[in-house]
C-alpha cells in the first residue's frame, strides 16, 4: 500500500499528511497495552468493586428481565449492533421493521397518533417536548409549567435546555396552579414520581384553554392498565421504554419515546419510519420525512438531534413482540398486585401510604420513625429505597420483584417487631372468588376497589375505575405470533438477514467511522456488576463504575490535551449542545453575557448551526475556498465584524472536506484575539488520536464521538456517546453530576440539586450519561495502549489515501492537502456523471448494494459526492474489494456514456436488484440477470440479497404511514 502510494514507511507518509506545527513531539502517556484476556480480568477486578443491591428506588428506572433469546440474538449480536442508521433502506429494512413495531407499540400505549423511533432518554426528550410545544404555540406565553411531582432529574434537563431559550420554568403544584402566569405548554407525570396517579383532565382542559399544549411522561407498562395519555387529553407523551428488558446499565443506553397527534409529524424531534413502495410496488420502509430531519435545517432547527436510540428500541419492540399484549399487561398485574399487598402490609405495620391509588411505586410516611435506622436496616439487607424527604420514603417495584421482596421490605419497616401476618393472608383478603396466588390475577384494579372497600370508603372504589384502561393494545399479528423462543428465534433472524451490517462488509461512511467493535470490548456490557445498578444507587455501591469512569477520563484527556471531560451527554449532538453551554456559561460568569454569535463554516455537519441556536447562540457562516478549506480572509472579517458579540467558533478537525488545514493554529488564535472560544467537533477524532492532540492546538471544547473513535458501535442509528473535554478555565462549567444521592436523608429529591453553582446543569437525565457502554471505550484504550492507537490512527491515514490513490484515475478526489493528501477519509466527486450518463449518486449508491457494500456518505458535505472512510479496521484485501466494485461501476457508467448501454434502463438505474425480480418470468433489460445480480467474482460465493427495490421516498412522504396497522392497510 505504501509502494503504490510512494513512501518507503508509514511515518514517512504521516509526516506529509499531517502538519508538523501541530504534531505531538512525545508518545501519549497511557497505560501499556494489555491482552484481551489480561483487559477483561483487569476490568472484572473493578466491576467486583460495585455492589448490586437491589433497587426499590424508582424514578424511572426499574429493574427488568431482558429475555435471553433477546440479549443473545440482539445485544450481543454483531449482526444487530454494527449496523449503520437505516439512511440507505433497501438494505436496513430488518431494523426499519423492528423501530416499526416500536412505534407501533408507543402509539398503541399511549393511544397518540404518531410516535419517532426513540428518542435518547426521558429527561431529554421531556425538554425536545417543551421546545416542540414553544415552537407551535401561537401565543406570546413565554413559560413552561413543570408539575413538581415529575422526576428530579427531569426538571432538571428541562430548566437546563429552557435557560439559553429564554424560556421561564415554572415549578409547582398542578392542583393549585392557577394560570394567572400564562404558559405555552405543561408537563406532568403519570404515575407521578412518588407513585400518586392523578386525573389531569381538567388541568389539560385549562392548559388548552390558554393556547398552550400538554405533555404527559408516562411509564409504558403502567399504560398498560391505565387510561392512556391520548385518551384524557395529552397533546405529547414521552417516556422511557428501559423496562421493557432493557438493562439499567447505571443509566443507560435507554430508548425514549415521543409520541404525539398527527398535526404535529413535521415538528417531531428525530426520526420517524415510515412506509413506502419500492419500484416494483412493494411495500417498503425508510425513514420519513428524511429530508426534514431537524438538523438539516442547520439554523432554522427546532432541535439538534440527528440520532436515537435503535439498539435499545429494537430490544423493547421485541420485548412487546415476545410478550404479546396479555403478557405485558400480566407482566404490569403481578407488579400492581405485589404493590398492593405491600401497601396492606406497610398500614397492618402503621404506617400511612401517601397515596389513595398507585401502580407500582408507594409513597410511605414514616410518622414518628427513624429515617435513618430504616435505611440502614435496608442496607444490611442489600436494599436501596428512595428518599422523597425527611419524613416519607418511596418504593418502587418491578418485574423482578417476588414474595421473598415483600417480606424483607416489611421486615425493614417493622424495626426490629415480629411480622403477624403473611403474604398469603394479605392476598387472601384483598382477592376476590378465592383467588390467593398474586400472579393469576385477571382483574385490573380489583385490588385497589377491594382496599378501598375495605376501608369504607365507597367514592374511592368507584374513583379507582376512572383510571382503568378500556383500549385495546397491541393487536397487530406481530404483537400475537412471535411467543415462543423458537418463533421469535427465527423472527430475529429473518429481520437481521435484511440488514447489511460490519457482519458482512465494510462500510466505508466519511466521517461516522464505522470500526471494528472487538467482542471482548462488547462482552462487559451484559455483566451482571454494570447492568444491575440504578444511576441513583449511592456512591459507596458504584465504586467500580466511579474507577471506571475516572481511568475513562484520565485517558480522554490525555488523548486529546484538555483538563477535564465530562461523560455526560450521550449522543454527539448532546456533546455539541453540552460544549456550548459550558461556553456560554463562561462568558455570562466574566459578565460578558453579550456574548452570543457562533461562527460557523458553510461545509460543517447541520447539528452544529443546530446545537448554536439551541444553545441560544446566533449563527454567523463562514466561507471557504477553493480547497475545502475555511476561508482565512472571511473569517477574520466576521471575527472583526462581531469581536464584542463573538461567543465561539466551530470547527470541525480534519475538516470536514478530509484534510489537515494546515492553519488551525491561527485559525484559532483569530478567535481567542476577538474574545471568542474554540469549539471542535471531534467527529474526525479517528485522524488525531497519537498524532495531534486538539487541546494544544487550540480548541477550548471538544466533544469526542465514543461510538465512532472509541469503538461504541453504532447499533443501527444508537446508541452513542458524546462527551466533551475542555480546557481547565472551562472545567467548573461542566455538566453537573450530584444530582440526587437517593440514601442522603438530608437531600429533598423532590427538587434538583447541585453542589456546583457555575456547573451549566443537567444535560441527560443519568449523571453519566449511557455508562454502561463506557465499559467498551474503556476495553478499547486498555487493549490499544499508546502505541496501538497512534499505530491504529496512522493505518486509517494509510487506507484513505490507498483507496483515494486507487480510485482518482476513476473519479476525480474533490479535496487533498497542501501535500496532495487526503485525511482520514476522501471525497469522490461524481457530479460530472450526472451530465455524461444520466447517473446520480444515488444510483451509484443503490448499485453498490449489488456488489454487497453499504454506500459511502452520499452528498455530503458536498452534494453530488461520496465521502469515503475506511478506518483502520479493514485489511487490503477488503479495500481492494470496495475500489474493484467502484472501478467496474465507472466502467457500467462508460458504457452509457458511450451508448453501448441505454441511459434510463440499466444496472445502475434499476439497481439494487432483488431475487424476486431476477427470478421473474420477464426480463426487460438490455443486460443479463447475471449481470444484475453477479457483477462481481465474489457476489457468487457469498451474495447479500436486498429484500426491497430502491424505495420511492416521494411516495413515502406524501401518503406517510408510520404504524404497523398502517402497513397492514396499505398492503
Amino acid at each position: 500500500m505504501l509502494k503504490v502510494l510512494g513512501f518507503a514507511s508509514l511515518d514517512e507518509l504521516i509526516d506529509k499528511a499531517v502538519p508538523a506545527s501541530i504534531r505531538l513531539k512525545q508518545p501519549l502517556n497511557l497505560p501499556t497495552a494489555q491482552s484481551e484476556y489480561a483487559a477483561l480480568a483487569k476490568l472484572k477486578e473493578i466491576a467486583s468493586k460495585n455492589q448490586v443491591f437491589r433497587s426499590f428506588i424508582g424514578m424511572g428506572y426499574h429493574d427488568c428481565i431482558t429475555p435471553p433469546v433477546i440479549q443473545r440474538n440482539i445485544l450481543e449480536n454483531p449482526g444487530w449492533y454494527t449496523a449503520y442508521t437505516p439512511y440507505q433502506a433497501e438494505i436496513a429494512q430488518g431494523r426499519l421493521e423492528a423501530l416499526l413495531n416500536f412505534q407501533t407499540m408507543i402509539i398503541d400505549l399511549t393511544g397518540l397518533d404518531i410516535a419517532n423511533a426513540s428518542l435518547l432518554d426521558e429527561g431529554t426528550a421531556a425538554a425536545e417536548a417543551m421546545t416542540m410545544s414553544y415552537g407551535i404555540c401561537k401565543t406570546k406565553a413565554n413559560a413552561f409549567f413543570i408539575s413538581q411531582s415529575c422526576h428530579p432529574q427531569t426538571i432538571a434537563v428541562v430548566a437546563t435546555r429552557a435557560k439559553p431559550l429564554g424560556i421561564e420554568i415554572i415549578i409547582g403544584d398542578h392542583q393549585t396552579f392557577d394560570f394567572e402566569t400564562k404558559i405555552f405548554g405543561a408537563l406532568l407525570q403519570y404515575p407521578a414520581t412518588d407513585g400518586r396517579i392523578y386525573d389531569y383532565r381538567e388541568f389539560i382542559a385549562k392548559v388548552h384553554q390558554v393556547g398552550g399544549l400538554a405533555t404527559v411522561a408516562a411509564d409504558p407498562l403502567s399504560l398498560t392498565l391505565l387510561t392512556p395519555p391520548g385518551e384524557f387529553g395529552a397533546d405529547i407523551a414521552v417516556g422511557s421504554t428501559q423496562r421493557f428488558g432493557v438493562p439499567l446499565g447505571f443509566g443507560g443506553p435507554h430508548a425514549a419515546y415521543f409520541a404525539t397527534r398527527e398535526a404535529y409529524k413535521r415538528q417531531v424531534p428525530g426520526r420517524i419510519v415510515g412506509v413506502s413502495k419500492d419500484a416494483q410496488g412493494k411495500p417498503a420502509l425508510r425513514l420519513a420525512l428524511q429530508t426534514r430531519e431537524q438538523h438539516i435545517r442547520r439554523d432554522k432547527a427546532t432541535s439538534n438531534i440527528c440520532t436515537a436510540q435503535v439498539l435499545l428500541a429494537v430490544i423493547a419492540s421485541m420485548y412487546a413482540v415476545y410478550h404479546g399484549s396479555e403478557g405485558i399487561k400480566r407482566i404490569a398485574q403481578r407488579i400492581h398486585n405485589l404493590t398492593v399487598i405491600l401497601a396492606a402490609g406497610l398500614k397492618r405495620l402503621g404506617y400511612e401510604i401517601g397515596s389513595e391509588h398507585f401502580f407500582d411505586t408507594l409513597r410511605v410516611e414514616l410518622g414518628n420513625r427513624s429515617l435513618i435506622t430504616i435505611l440502614e436496616t435496608a442496607a444490611a439487607r442489600k436494599i436501596n429505597l428512595r428518599v422523597l424527604d425527611e419524613t416519607a420514603i418511596g418504593i418502587s417495584l418491578d418485574e423482578t420483584t417476588s414474595v421473598v421482596d415483600l417480606i424483607d421490605l416489611w421486615q425493614i419497616f417493622a424495626s426490629g417487631e415480629q411480622l403477624h401476618f403473611t403474604v398469603g393472608e394479605l392476598a387472601a383478603e384483598l382477592a376476590t372468588d378465592g383467588v390467593t396466588d398474586v400472579t393469576d390475577v385477571t382483574d385490573i384494579l380489583f385490588v385497589t376497589d377491594k382496599v378501598s372497600a375495605k376501608t369504607n370508603n365507597p367514592s374511592a372504589a368507584t374513583s379507582a375505575a376512572k383510571f382503568a384502561r378500556t383500549s385495546n393494545y397491541l393487536t397487530n399479528p406481530v404483537f400475537n405470533r412471535y411467543h415462543s423462543e423458537t418463533e421469535l428465534l427465527r423472527y430475529l433472524h429473518r429481520l437481521e438477514s435484511k440488514d447489511l451490517s460490519l457482519t458482512t462488509s465494510m462500510i466505508p461512511l466519511g466521517s461516522c467511522t464505522m470500526k471494528l467493535n472487538a467482542t471482548a470490548e462488547m462482552m462487559p456490557v451484559t455483566w451482571t456488576e454494570f447492568g444491575k445498578i440504578h444511576p441513583f444507587a449511592p456512591k459507596s455501591q458504584t465504586q467500580g463504575y466511579q474507577i471506571l469512569c475516572q481511568q475513562l477520563e484520565e485517558w480522554l484527556s490525555e488523548i486529546t490535551g484538555f483538563a477535564g471531560i465530562s461523560l455526560q451527554p450521550n449522543a454527539g449532538s448532546q456533546g455539541e449542545y453540552a460544549g456550548l453551554l459550558v461556553i456560554r456559561k463562561y462568558h455570562e460568569y466574566r459578565g460578558e453575557v453579550y456574548r452570543n454569535i457562533c461562527l460557523i463554516p458553510e461545509s460543517a455537519h447541520g447539528t452544529n448551526p443546530a446545537s448554536a441556536v439551541m444553545a441560544g447562540l446566533k449563527v454567523v457562516a463562514v466561507a471557504c475556498d477553493e480547497e475545502g478549506n475555511i476561508d482565512l480572509k472571511d473569517l477574520k472579517n466576521k471575527a472583526e465584524k462581531h469581536s464584542n458579540e463573538l461567543a465561539a467558533l466551530m470547527i470541525t478537525y480534519p475538516s470536514t472536506h478530509g484534510v489537515f488545514e494546515e492553519e488551525v493554529k491561527e485559525i484559532c488564535d483569530i478567535i481567542h484575539t476577538h474574545g471568542g472560544q474554540v469549539y471542535l467537533d471531534g467527529a474526525n477524532m479517528n485522524a488525531q488520536v497519537g498524532l495531534c492532540r486538539p487541546g494544544d492546538f487550540g480548541a477550548d471544547v471538544c466533544h469526542l464521538n465514543l461510538h465512532k473513535t472509541f469503538c461504541i458501535p453504532h447499533g443501527g442509528g444508537g446508541p452513542g456517546m458524546g462527551p466533551i473535554g475542555v480546557m481547565s478555565h472551562l472545567v467548573p462549567f461542566l455538566p453537573d453530576v450530584s444530582l440526587i444521592s437517593s440514601q442522603q436523608p438530608t437531600t429533598n429529591n423532590q427538587q434538583p440539586t447541585t453542589t456546583n453553582n457555575q456547573s451549566i446543569g443537567a444535560i441527560s437525565a443519568a449523571p453519566w450519561g449511557s455508562a454502561s457502554i463506557l465499559t467498551i471505550s474503556w476495553m478499547y484504550i486498555a487493549m490499544m495502549g499508546a502505541l496501538g492507537l497512534t499505530e491504529a490512527t496512522k493505518v486509517a491515514i494509510l487506507n484513505a489515501n490507498y483507496i483515494a490513490r486507487l480510485l482518482e484515475s476513476y473519479y476525480p478526489i474533490l479535496y487533498k492537502g497542501k501535500s496532495g493528501l487526503v485525511a482520514h477519509e476522501c471525497i469522490l466527486d461524481l457530479r460530472s456523471l450526472k451530465k455524461s450518463a444520466a447517473i446520480e449518486v444515488e444510483d451509484i449508491a443503490k448499485r453498490l448494494m449489488d456488489y454487497g457494500f453499504h454506500a459511502p456518505t452520499v452528498s455530503w458535505p458536498v452534494a453530488g459526492t461520496v465521502m469515503v472512510e475506511p478506518t483502520e479496521s479493514e485489511s487490503k484485501e477488503e479495500l481492494d474489494r470496495f475500489c474493484e466494485a467502484m472501478m467496474a461501476i465507472r466502467k457500467e457508467i462508460e458504457a452509457i456514456e458511450s451508448g453501448k448501454m441505454n441511459r434510463e434502463n440499466n444496472p445502475l438505474k434499476n439497481a439494487p436488484h432483488t431475487a424476486e425480480t431476477l427470478l421473474s418470468d420477464e426480463w426487460e433489460h438490455p443486460y443479463s440477470r447475471a449481470e444484475a445480480a453477479y457483477p462481481a467474482p465474489w457476489t457468487r460465493e457469498h451474495k447479500f440479497w436486498p429484500i426491497v427495490g430502491r424505495i420511492d421516498n416521494a411516495f413515502g412522504d406524501r401518503n406517510l404511514v408510520c404504524s404497523c396497522a398502517g402497513m397492514e392497510d396499505y398492503k
